[in-house]
């Protein structure tokens, strides 16, 4: 009973997590982070960092460029004119944009010089501010053309990760199916044996479809024969039963004739039968046997 209660909460706990797995899968699966809806978003947020540094600027009419994804994970963000900022300036608006977009918070950022594709400046976002890499801070950069590329170092890792959540989703179905086999299989074996027949003789349980006598935790097997025997004997407790009777019923019904098998296996079930005084399996004499119970 105690296995079957731990397997049931096994069992639950590995539903549960179960459920977990395939919700939180789902979510990733269906969720807006898809190629598409995910360079959507990248592309409004830098066109917003463009646009605050031009009115940084004191310029409100030049355009900003159309971002461009230069790669998987990789934009760049141009303008139609010159301009100049101080990179602290250039953290917080990228940082507060991608933040009211829901965008990864690991990413790598470079300002690079239109004319000679040098990098001017650039730094990198790892989430937490301790780890953050931001050099040259107050140190306004001089009017120039540039292109700010930002490459999500976080989005390849996650959208490779897709394989794995389905990975451990068809783990973990396989894992509660195989448990939950079991668990039912055991509950069967439990249910077999709780209604199985017990009959009681003196100290004795009597397991006829298990072919065993058990006195308190000690089981005595039987052999068929044995068995066969004494589900006869306790059917007519204190009778006399007739050698005949029980041959035919043990023997002869199954197409076998015997000569003195009948004493040999009275013999044996009566050496199992000892260990309780108030139970005799007694010789009538020219007659047959009977099973005294007091």
């Amino acid at each position: 009973m105690l296995f079957t209660l731990i397997m049931s909460r096994r069992t639950i706990y590995s539903l549960l997590v179960l459920i977990a797995i395939v919700f939180f899968t789902w979510k990733f699966l269906n969720s807006e982070n898809t190629n598409e809806q995910f360079s959507k978003k990248v592309k409004l947020s830098l066109r917003a960092v463009g646009n605050q540094l031009l009115l940084a600027n004191q310029d409100s009419t030049s355009l900003v460029l159309p971002v461009v994804e230069l790669e998987k994970s990789k934009y760049a963000l141009s303008f139609r004119n010159k301009l100049t900022f101080e990179p602290s300036s250039l953290v917080s608006l990228v940082k507060n944009n991608f933040h009211k977009s829901s965008l990864p918070k690991y990413y790598y950022v470079e300002v690079i010089q239109c004319a000679d594709k040098e990098v001017a400046y650039s730094y990198e976002i790892k989430n937490e501010s301790e780890n953050d890499i931001i050099p040259c801070k107050g140190r306004l950069l001089p009017e120039n053309c540039y292109l700010i590329e930002v490459r999500f170092t976080e989005r390849a890792s996650f959208i490779n990760n897709k394989y794995i959540f389905i990975y451990i989703l068809i783990f973990s179905i396989f894992i509660f199916l195989v448990e939950f086999y079991f668990n039912k299989k055991n509950k069967t074996i439990k249910s077999k044996e709780s209604n199985s027949t017990n009959i009681a003789i003196g100290s004795f349980n009597f397991h006829p479809d298990q072919h065993k006598l058990v006195k308190e935790a000690i089981e005595i097997k039987l052999s068929k024969k044995e068995c066969e025997l004494l589900t006869i004997f306790i059917a007519k407790p204190n009778q006399i039963i007739k050698r005949e009777e029980l041959t035919k019923k043990v023997w002869e019904d199954n197409g076998v004739i015997v000569g003195r098998s009948l004493d040999t296996y009275i013999s044996k079930l009566r050496k199992k039968l000892k260990d309780d005084a108030s139970i005799k399996l007694i010789n009538v004499h020219g007659v047959g046997y009977k099973l005294e119970i007091n």
